[in-house]
């Protein structure tokens, strides 16, 4: 259970602080790859950038689902650190960490948010092999001057339908977090994606 109690932020007002402003930057620049370090370390499926993530954001108050159903050391890892909960009903949490090349198919089961609340929707956390090397996709929206580009190896099939619908139901939707190594780019449900 050592797992359990390591691998958290050394000072943790200002770790998450330093966390949390990277994500807002990252947040702000949609598709901009954003390195958020390593000193949070949690136990497997969580990478650096998602253990970090988690870190900064959830508490007592934010229910997380894990997609790998091996996820219990990461899960009580969570809770030692920030006080959330893991939940199995994705359609209660407020963050889900995906497996790699999760079915996008399942995506509309997470909360969208309402008319008259938009902001609770979920933020999923999804793990791509590589930031280079995959098909390119054209990025537009707020936060993005003309374009940007983004190449993540590992995206699961359908992704660029699935993000799509997402963006249509705006002012609901998902927010998406890409996540490798200690590496982050967001997808904010603002954000329009196409193939290049």
């Amino acid at each position: 259970m050592a797992t359990v109690f390591e691998g958290g932020f050394a000072q943790p007002v200002f770790g998450a602080q330093s966390a949390f402003r990277l994500l807002m930057d990252a947040m702000a620049s949609p598709g901009r790859v954003v390195d958020l370090g390593t000193e949070a370390r949690g136990p497997a499926p969580l990478d650096n950038a998602a253990a970090t993530v988690l870190a900064a954001l959830a508490d007592y108050d934010t229910p997380v689902w894990f997609e790998d159903e091996a996820s219990g050391d990461a899960a009580a890892w969570l809770g030692f650190h920030t006080g959330a909960m893991r939940v199995f009903d994705p359609s209660a949490c407020v963050f889900a960490v995906l497996a790699a090349g999760s079915p996008v198919e399942s995506w509309a089961t997470f909360p969208l948010g309402s008319s008259a609340y938009p902001d609770r929707a979920a933020t999923l956390i999804l793990p791509v092999a590589a930031f280079q090397g995959g098909d390119p996709l054209v990025l537009r929206g707020p936060g993005i001057e003309a374009e940007a580009m983004l190449a993540p190896a590992g995206l699961p099939a359908g992704f660029v339908a699935a993000m799509a619908t997402n963006r249509a139901a705006f002012p609901l939707g998902f927010d998406l977090l890409l996540v490798c190594g200690s590496e982050i780019a967001a997808l904010p449900r603002t954000t329009r994606i196409a193939e290049a």
